[in-house]
């Protein structure tokens, strides 16, 4: 069909998309430079630095906590999921690959405040609100169980590491071929004006370190936070078609449909937050929503592999294999709890438990939220900081 046959209206949507897609693609680039920034700033901060940051996430269960106590500030996982590569895959390596694992599982927990702070906005109405509430508690538990088992598991054996390394290797080391990301040279020569002014700013390098850590912090969380509100504008509608179909499909379908809309937003909070109102109106059963949330948990994990791109040097390999961690314990939690009755039943038991409470007592679900996600992840951080 030619574009001169296309009526007005057509012509103006069609441009509308054309115009947001390549938005996309050139916020998509500036948040690739975050991403290197942010390890080259980490550089300069010194060994000093980097083994106070190390001593601080040794502690796995505190790692935990840094991560959902990160995730939950700037309400984004894939905002702190691609910072963690980011250390991880430095040069200086502040962060290493162990002490990031327990952190991306804590992220995973701090990516539920957003849906179920949305459902807070059901508690003027009692069964819009327990409805609500239950959808968005069954994340908040899925995610919980998840870190319940596979924290003891990857202590014990190394498992999400030792996954992740072997297919790693297998990508860059197939036929002697060792794979360089495209756009290395691109984000090399667009993080030159940011390195030059740095240098003019500054004569000292922690204060350089400072300015490039927070120019590229905020370049990834405005990148992303600005992909996220395009892509919204561009299948938000049919988000909400995609889900309504899930209804009445097969599980697997289910969950594929929460990984696809997921990648397409960049963002699991919208895929869940979506839910949230369909679940508070009686269009969506808890049961029904759980495959959805699952996939959504699996989709997320596009972003982290999308920083791993940005990487590169002696540590790159390393981000690579924390994008894969997060992949593979977001596959393995569902493979490992759905299919099995009385482990799928933990999560859905926990929320409507949790539910029935919030609707008898609204300041315990204010309290559950405020404790959950900010208040007990804070003071066990500044806990083993003082104590140390």
């Amino acid at each position: 069909m030619r574009i001169d046959s296309l009526s007005e209206s057509k012509k103006q949507e069609l441009l509308f998309v054309v115009w947001r897609v390549v938005a996309v693609v050139f916020l998509l680039l500036v948040f690739l430079l975050g991403v290197k920034g942010l390890g080259d700033g980490f550089k300069l901060f010194g060994s000093n630095f980097l083994d106070s940051f190390f001593t601080l996430t040794a502690n796995p269960f505190v790692g935990i906590f840094v991560g959902v106590l990160a995730t939950t500030l700037v309400q984004s996982s894939s905002v702190s999921t691609s910072m963690i590569v980011g250390l991880v895959a430095a040069p200086e390596n502040p962060l290493p690959l162990a002490n990031a694992v327990p952190m991306i599982m804590g992220a995973n927990i701090g990516t539920t405040v957003t849906c179920t702070v949305v459902s807070l906005a059901h508690m003027g109405r009692r069964d819009e609100f327990e409805k609500a509430f239950a959808v968005a508690g069954c994340h908040d538990f899925f995610n919980v169980l998840a870190v319940m088992i596979f924290l003891p598991l990857e202590l014990a054996t190394g498992y999400l590491q030792s996954t992740a390394r072997f297919l790693s290797s297998l990508v860059g080391g197939i036929g002697g071929f060792t794979y360089e990301s495209p756009f290395k040279a691109l984000l090399s020569l667009g993080f030159v004006p940011i390195q030059s002014l740095s240098e003019t700013l500054f004569d000292v390098d922690l204060a350089r370190a400072i300015f490039l850590v927070g120019i590229s912090a905020g370049l990834i969380f405005l990148a992303l936070w600005l992909i996220v509100k395009l892509m919204r504008t561009l299948v938000i509608a049919r988000i909400e078609t995609a889900v309504t179909s899930a209804l009445g499909s097969n599980v697997l379908i289910a969950m594929m449909i929460g990984v696809v809309v997921t990648v397409m937003v960049q963002s699991s909070s919208i895929t869940t937050s979506i839910m949230v109102p369909l679940a508070a109106a009686g269009v969506l059963r808890l049961e029904q929503a759980f495959p959805i949330t699952i996939g959504a948990n699996i989709g997320t994990t596009i972003t982290a592999m999308g920083a791993a791109l940005a990487v590169s040097g002696v540590n790159a390999q390393a981000g690579i294999e924390i994008a894969l961690v997060h992949l593979f314990f977001n596959l393995s939690a569902a493979i490992l709890i759905y299919p099995v009755e009385r482990i799928r039943q933990v999560p859905l038991r926990a929320a409507r438990i949790l539910a029935a409470v919030a609707v008898k007592s609204r300041k315990l679900a204010l309290c559950y939220v405020a404790t959950m996600f900010y208040v007990f992840p804070a003071l066990l951080i500044y806990l083993t900081q003082f104590f140390q």
